[in-house]
């Protein structure tokens, strides 16, 4: 109708368009076909003939019906349905949803660290150089990245690897880390999190079918993204087991098992390796880091070493050492041939910027002709958003001691870090407490892994509503006291034991609170279901 009255008079002498189609604008023309087409489409629900959806269930991806997500899985929709219900005056037993689902510092209380947060924020808006506010090494650095910017601004698209000056700050702090092992900056590619390089260099690795297709071994427990991105892939999951019963260390000879029953169906080409460990929260020791390498050397496997938690280390006997050291320090003919890449990230650490989604990757011996796929692959996707490589640039460049912020950098980052290691030995004396819980120590990372005993009883409840015996005390544990964990089963873990994973994140007044609420929980379910004993 706005087009027929928009049509000179001269033309329509207020009579209907369709009655002189040819003579009218082209715009009316095609007016007049969309009315018919939406006639034909009443009509055709009048007839009860409506039009398939061209993608439904039947003909989805079924590689995408296969992957499964529990961090994010159906507790926390039904979490996020008791907080609504919450919101809108209903009432239930807590009046709050405690989420301890997610590695998520900020939304879980933990302050920025205020120099990342200026450097981004000069980044961000330069006209902030002119204020006071703002020190001068926070201004010299925003400068410098922005300087490496198209046209100085974080709003450009960057080359699809990174910024060059942060891909070289990358370089000069895995060598200061790694004391003096030479890192290549041409190596280092920064990521979208450290998920990003995950998946894309699986991509990289997963070919073949049948008996040939590409096996990829991963601990269990492990993180979700692992097995999702196996499954989208159609690539084939190789489970080592960690040994719970030493801490969750990673046993040599679980791992030769492993591979060789996974030879049997496919060609194992890669093994992942957490470090520290999520959920379990183990630190791998040198010893056991030089023995997956020497594997890795004698099968001929690519080692894709995920560290994004190495500056979370809180039992004063551990250590973190990067694979990449380690190998170096194998000789030459291990360091010259391993094909292996690490990844970090901003979203863990002492900064916790999930939301950035910062992160790197530093690929070594990758075949020359294999690197420029890999270029072209992550040329696909553009580059990474320039807020997180900035905030990637920051820490891997923080203040140094003779600077303006460093005293304050350094008293933030000690206090978080220190924080965590007060939650993570508190976590674990409160849990061991409990009858039928075992936790052992959070020797790193953000999370808890304990076992726990579920009765025979509440085991054949669960299998009876057709759920694992885990998501069926960890529902029961959200509607009863408002907890969120994630079932172990989400993670993986061996037949007939059953687990949850809770971040230590929540601030240490919340976080016993969370603690008792668990525990007065577990055995009020034990003495349901007649087990105390």
């Amino acid at each position: 109708y706005s087009i027929w009255q928009a049509c000179p008079n001269s033309v329509l002498e207020g009579r209907c368009p369709a009655e002189f189609s040819s003579n009218l604008p082209r715009h009316t023309c095609l007016q007049t076909r969309f009315l018919t087409a939406e006639a034909k489409v009443s009509a055709g629900r009048l007839n009860g003939k409506m039009r398939e959806k061209t993608l439904s269930m039947d003909t989805l991806n079924p590689q995408v019906k296969a992957v499964e997500y529990a961090v994010r899985g159906p507790i926390v929709l039904k979490a996020g349905e008791i907080e609504k219900y919450l919101e809108e005056g209903g009432t239930k037993p807590f009046s709050e949803v405690i989420k301890a689902n997610i590695g998520d510092a900020h939304a879980m209380g933990q302050q920025p660290i205020t120099f990342l947060r200026q450097v981004v924020a000069l980044c961000t808006f330069p006209e902030l150089m002119d204020s006071p506010s703002f020190p001068e090494d926070a201004k010299w650095r925003a400068l410098r990245i922005l300087q490496g910017c198209g046209g100085h601004s974080l709003g450009s698209y960057s080359a699809s690897p990174g910024v060059e000056c942060i891909r070289k700050d990358i370089a000069a702090y895995i060598e200061q880390r790694d004391e003096g092992v030479p890192s290549d900056w041409e190596n280092i590619y920064l990521t979208t999190g450290a998920s990003d390089g995950i998946m894309t260099i699986l991509r990289l690795l997963v070919s073949g079918k049948d008996s040939s297709r590409t096996g990829v071994m991963i601990p269990i427990p492990q993180y979700p993204l692992y097995s999702a991105a196996i499954s989208e892939m159609d690539a084939v999951q190789v489970n080592y087991y960690l040994d719970e019963e030493n801490c969750w260390a990673l046993d040599i000879n679980e791992l030769y098992r492993a591979y060789q029953a996974a030879k049997l169906h496919c060609q194992p080409r890669v093994i992942c390796i957490i470090n520290p460990g999520n959920p379990t929260g183990q630190v791998q020791s040198k010893k056991c880091i030089e023995e997956v390498l020497h594997f890795a050397y004698e099968e001929n496997l690519f080692v894709m070493s995920d560290e994004v938690y190495q500056d979370n280390v809180y039992t004063p006997d551990c250590q973190f050492h990067s694979f990449k050291k380690v190998l170096y320090e194998m000789g030459p003919e291990y360091f010259n041939s391993v094909e292996l890449a690490s990844f970090h990230s901003t979203s863990k650490g002492y900064t916790g910027e999930c939301g950035f989604r910062g992160g790197y990757m530093e690929v070594i011996n990758m075949d020359p002709e294999v690197k420029a796929q890999l270029v072209k692959l992550l040329s696909v996707r553009l580059c990474p958003p320039l807020a997180g490589q900035a905030a990637m640039d920051v820490i891997v460049n923080p203040p140094q001691p003779d600077e303006h912020s460093y005293k304050q950098f350094h008293q933030e980052k000690s206090s978080v870090l220190g924080a965590l290691a007060d939650k993570a030995k508190l976590t674990e004396q409160i849990l061991n407490a409990v009858p039928g819980i075992k936790c052992n120590p959070v020797q790193g990372a953000m999370y808890a892994f304990p076992r726990i005993f579920i009765p025979p009883k509440a085991v054949e409840e669960a299998k009876a509503l057709g759920m694992q015996p885990d998501m069926f005390y960890c529902l029961r544990l959200l509607e009863e006291t408002g907890i969120c964990v994630v079932p172990g089963s989400g993670f993986g873990q061996k037949d007939g034991t059953h687990h949850f994973r809770m971040t230590i994140l929540p601030s240490i007044e919340k976080l016993k609170v969370l603690l008792g609420k668990v525990r007065d929980f577990h055995i009020s379910f034990l003495k349901e279901y007649s087990a105390l004993e």
